[in-house]
């Protein structure tokens, strides 16, 4: 086949997924599903998609339809996506791969057993200055990297406060689950995705609970979240998020490698999240130097480069094994946090 016909469930993160896969000319979107009847209705109508759903499993009957992205709330992750893996349909996921391990390690068993892809929504590897970290990365130039710090702060951000980012029966967590995946995911194919095999982690809702008290609605997850991740190989990283927190940026996302031989600065100034910067430095003539790195003017979208793999037939280069390895360090952080101790991954 020369172009993927693709579909979208979940219209809130699905707009997303929608603008990028109809900007990529090898994806044919070919239909929606979302529950809201008049989001669903407003979204075809932008976007002149005639083949519209509020049933998924309808959706996963469509002849000729090869794949599909989960955008829907976390609880709802892996239910969706195992769905459209057994009606063998591949699927891009959004992080987080799904509310624990447990429900992780039964996605991707079922992609496997369906012989059908199934990649993860970490997005924030695309942006051109990942991208050329990332470059610099695989030129050898930070040598072996051995210490980081990784993360995603808010002074005040609590998203849809009540609703189910702020449910853990329906979210699993707060900010760390939210924000710290992204930072999580960037960091650790920064650095090769070593094996984890500890967390120490910490957990509070000091804020967040207070903020939600004044409006009368439900908060039952955590404001802010950290933690010490020790890996196989002896590195370590330390991981932050954020919703709430008495600080002098509005916003910040940051993360920062040390390595043998060079350092990285990925930050996101004074700008959202996303918006990333970056800088590198190394050791030259026996006085550290920052040196330029060679960001690229555009880089290519999770989505088009889901397309590209199932077009060539090759892994795709956000696997959910590696989803899988983000959810449990979040896993044993959460646990650490609750249980007051280190714990094992």
């Amino acid at each position: 086949m020369d172009r993927v016909n693709v579909a979208v469930v979940g219209l809130g993160m699905g707009r997303h997924h929608l603008y990028c896969y109809k900007n990529c000319p090898q994806a044919n979107v070919v239909a929606i599903c979302d529950v809201d009847e008049a989001r669903l209705q407003a979204v075809g109508d932008e976007y002149g998609i005639k083949a519209r759903f509020t049933q998924y499993e309808e959706l996963f009957a469509l002849p000729d339809l090869h794949a599909v992205s989960v955008a829907l709330p976390n609880f709802l992750h892996a239910p969706v996506t195992i769905a459209a893996l057994k009606a063998g349909l591949h699927v891009m996921c959004e992080k987080p791969l799904a509310m624990t391990a447990q429900e992780g390690e039964a996605m991707v068993a079922a992609a496997k057993a369906a012989n059908r892809q199934l990649m993860m929504h970490f997005n924030t590897r695309w942006h051109p200055s990942s991208q050329a970290a990332r470059q610099m990365v695989e030129e050898g130039l930070l040598g072996e990297v051995y210490f980081g710090r990784t993360g995603w702060l808010r002074s005040r951000g609590i998203p849809g406060l009540g609703g189910w980012f702020t449910t853990k029966a329906k979210s699993g967590g707060g900010p760390m689950i939210d924000l710290g995946v992204h930072r999580l995911d960037l960091a650790l194919w920064l650095m090769g995705y070593p094996k984890p095999v500890a967390v120490s982690g910490a957990a509070y809702s000091e804020l967040g609970k207070e903020l939600a008290a004044r409006q009368g609605k439900s908060f039952d997850v955590e404001d802010l979240a950290a933690g010490f991740i020790r890996f196989e190989n002896g590195a370590s990283l330390i991981l932050e998020a954020s919703w709430a927190g008495n600080t002098h940026k509005r916003e910040e996302g940051f993360t920062i490698l040390m390595g043998t031989r060079g350092g990285l600065h990925l930050d996101n100034g004074d700008g959202e999240g996303y918006d990333f910067r970056a800088r590198a430095y190394r050791e030259m003539g026996g006085s550290l130097v920052e040196i330029t790195l060679k960001v690229p003017p555009a880089a290519t979208t999770a989505q088009a480069a889901f397309v590209q793999a199932l077009l060539d037939g090759k892994p795709n280069p956000a696997p959910g094994e590696q989803g899988l390895q983000v959810q449990r360090v979040l896993d044993a952080l959460y646990r650490s946090a609750a249980e007051g101790r280190e714990v094992a991954v």
